[in-house]
């Protein structure tokens, strides 16, 4: 048994910052004992402090209280005894949440679905590179026993599955210890590329289980001798990881809100999908954080690029997958895996809500190839997508105007960091941060 624990909590870019302590601390950490930065959840992608942040020398870089999400302890498989991760959240006190964590601002949009009676279900498929990283850029791994690196697509390849059966044996084992729903796993398009499915649930536990996934499919690649990276785009000549989020809404009787038996869903779904629409430029950071998240964008690459919906058409933005009108539920397609899961959930679900508020209507559904559709689509750059947040309404009801102003503040200097970086170090930045 490992005679330390972990408390970690989720920054704006995704990434767990927290302490290592005596075990003998697990029994305080529910009195508020253990305590943080405020500015330790608004640095930049590098880890450093913000240089414009009222959150440091402006206010004496005061301290927030960490208490428990109630999800932990957790064990962290990829270290040698597993010891413990306490997943954690930011407070002023006991009582007063603090602003700028990201899952306080999902928690926030549950909130006004649970003040309607509903509850959110939600799930994610995420996509990653295993990759070599042990020269001077990264490169296709080599499976173990094997003379040589993988090469080639290999769409749904059981082979390329197995060749690295080591790696996920020990991630499914991984993720049933963490109390993780890892379900399908495939071999993508990208050479060395994987997509996992996590099992749906409550948004919230969607959320945690997705962070926590992130971390364990990184540590576990190290384990084996490889990294794993959720960059955007990491091979410009390979495909992009994405990390697309499902869906739907049941009310107090368990019944989903967008089913009418038909399977075209009810007038709440398209409201919900109008929503999501109308706030795709505004939320372009929260889709595609950094810098490289833009070049994922490539039409006809399977990456959205316009704001359209469609049934069952994985070219759209916005995609009804078919199935009995029971599980009917909305697939949002647009996300890199560089994303943060909280905001990202929080982007998703506060914009369904606001087009269910105002009975928005969409747009006819997009038959066919999206990407010959000329109609609006995201922010073009970070710099963009910045300033758009930066001025948006909707974004700011939806997060708080605190945790609008840390994040443009936060995504600026990464901005000003990223150019000035060579091609390699931008690459060695995002690796494994994001």
């Amino acid at each position: 048994m490992s005679t330390t624990i972990r408390i970690g909590v989720a920054d704006l870019n995704g990434q767990a910052r927290g302490k290592r302590l005596p075990a003998d601390y697990a029994e305080k950490l529910a009195t508020g004992a253990v305590r943080m930065p405020y500015s330790a959840l608004n640095v930049d992608i590098s880890g450093a402090d913000i240089a414009d942040s009222p959150l440091v020398f402006e206010t004496g870089d005061a301290d927030g209280m960490l208490l428990p999400t109630g999800r932990g302890p957790v064990p962290m498989p990829w270290l040698a005894g597993a010891p413990a991760l306490y997943p954690m959240w930011m407070f002023h006190d006991a009582e007063t949440p603090f602003a700028g964590d990201p899952r306080h601002a999902l928690a926030a949009v549950l909130a006004r679905y649970a003040a309607r009676g509903w509850q959110v279900i939600a799930a994610t498929e995420l996509e990653f590179y295993l990759v070599d990283d042990s020269g001077v850029a990264p490169a296709p791994p080599t499976p173990p026993g094997a003379p040589a690196p993988v090469f080639g697509e290999a769409i749904l390849s059981l082979a390329e599955l197995d060749a690295f059966d080591g790696f996920f044996s020990d991630l499914y084992a991984g993720a049933e210890a963490m109390g993780l729903p890892a379900q399908a796993a495939i071999s993508e398009s990208g050479i060395g590329q994987f997509e996992v499915n996590l099992g749906h649930g409550d948004a919230m536990r969607a959320a945690d289980d997705t962070w926590l996934f992130k971390m364990l499919v990184k540590g576990m690649a190290r384990r084996h001798g490889m990294a794993a990276t959720f960059m955007a785009k990491p091979f410009p000549e390979s495909a992009g990881n994405g990390m697309h989020v499902h869906f739907s809404v049941i009310d107090g009787t368990g019944q989903n809100v967008f089913n009418d038996g038909s399977d075209a869903g009810n007038a709440r779904l398209t409201h919900a999908v109008a929503g999501c629409l109308g706030a795709l430029g505004d939320a372009t950071v929260i889709f595609a954080p950094h810098g490289p998240s833009y070049a994922r964008f490539v039409d006809g690459a399977h990456a959205p690029t316009a704001a359209c919906w469609g049934y069952d058409n994985r070219t759209v933005a916005l995609r009804i997958p078919a199935g009995p009108p029971a599980a009917r539920r909305i697939e949002h397609r647009v996300a890199g895996g560089d994303v943060n899961p909280y905001l990202i959930l929080a982007a998703i679900l506060g914009a369904a809500f606001d087009g269910i508020e105002a009975g928005a209507a969409p747009p006819a559904p997009v038959a066919g190839n999206a990407y010959e559709s000329p109609l609006p689509g995201l922010a073009a750059d970070l710099a963009s997508a910045v300033a758009q947040f930066e001025a948006s309404p909707a974004m700011a009801r939806i997060f708080g105007p605190e945790l609008v102003a840390n994040l443009a503040m936060t995504k600026r200097q990464e901005i000003a960091q990223f150019s000035a970086l060579s091609e390699r170090d931008r690459v060695r930045l995002y690796l494994e941060t994001v």
